[in-house]
């Protein structure tokens, strides 16, 4: 797998490929269907098969003041393109230059120039170009014009309605990782270097491993049964606080995970945690004494959730 920058020529290997074209934040359902509909038809014809994603997304672009909205790191999405078979992939990178380029100029310069591509897959609803100006009736002429076939695939539904990044994150922002990981087919994860924080947890028999949220779309505030994937392969069971931690002063933004029967320095270390379940709100409590019992309450919640 292979990470290509979108604004350079396209190594000679990966030329004449069929490109699954779109942001793909969150890679959940929809962007499934198109990614695997492109690495079938390039696997069909002997081609390379190539996904294309945009970093920073438009809207942060377009939006800069907006609240984080993310729902995946470029690394995360490397990994599950990856998984889903491609051979690259592709980041164009959201500047003034690409911001400025109409619908004709981004398929010649990008597409045909770039990328060489053999042909094109996205979703029904894809724009492109300087003020939207191209959407795929649009694309399918130019690469009509250019030279490739341009192949659209349409919204995935579950439970009667279509899986969207939106729908992703009301559920999420609603304390319902269950839902988001259905609509992901996994559940949301938030990967981050461990850092160093005040040290109180492992005071009271807690020591936690403190996430940045970062540009992640923040959940709903509370305690989460949570599992940790290391870097090394192992994966970890535990409860998370993601929040501001009112019991604490002065609050700080954190997704703060303690993992259960495990006791190794992660300093530094990337660990992916993935939220399972929502068990509470973020409280104050009456002392530390009150707010320990609750954590132990909280780790039995979330051992028996995890529970194999």
């Amino acid at each position: 797998m292979q990470r290509l920058d979108g604004g350079l020529a396209v190594p000679a290997h990966l030329a004449g490929g069929i490109v699954a074209l779109g942001n793909f934040d969150g890679f959940h359902l929809g962007h499934q269907a198109v990614v695997g509909r492109a690495v079938a038809r390039a696997r069909g014809e002997g081609r390379p098969a190539l996904v294309a994603t945009f970093d920073p997304h438009p809207r942060r672009y377009f939006q800069p003041d907006a609240p984080p909205f993310r729902l995946t790191t470029l690394d995360q999405r490397e990994r599950l393109f990856a998984a889903a078979g491609a051979d690259a992939m592709v980041v164009f990178r959201f500047d003034d230059a690409l911001a400025s380029l109409d619908a004709g100029a981004f398929v010649d310069e990008r597409l045909v120039g770039g990328l060489r591509v053999a042909g094109v897959v996205t979703g029904e609803d894809f724009t492109f170009g300087a003020k939207r100006s191209g959407n795929v009736d649009v694309l399918r002429a130019l690469g009509a014009a250019a030279g490739f076939a341009v192949e659209t695939v349409g919204p995935v539904l579950l439970d009667g309605a279509p899986v969207s990044s939106s729908r992703i994150r009301d559920a999420l922002k609603g304390g319902r990782p269950e839902i988001a990981a259905g609509l992901l087919t996994r559940p949301f994860a938030v990967e981050g270097a461990v850092a160093h924080g005040d040290k109180v947890g492992r005071t009271i028999g807690y020591p936690t491993a403190n996430i940045d949220l970062g540009r992640y779309l923040r959940p709903a505030y509370g305690i989460y049964a949570v599992r940790g994937r290391l870097a090394d392969g192992r994966v970890l069971d535990g409860a998370a606080n993601l929040g501001v931690r009112p019991m604490f002063d002065p609050p700080k933004e954190l997704l703060e995970a303690y993992f259960f029967d495990f006791a190794a320095d992660l300093y530094g270390q990337m660990v992916e945690v993935e939220l399972h379940a929502f068990l509470r709100p973020e409280g104050r409590f009456d002392g530390l004494d009150a707010m320990v019992a609750q954590m132990d309450a909280d780790c039995r919640a979330a051992r028996a959730i995890l529970r194999p």
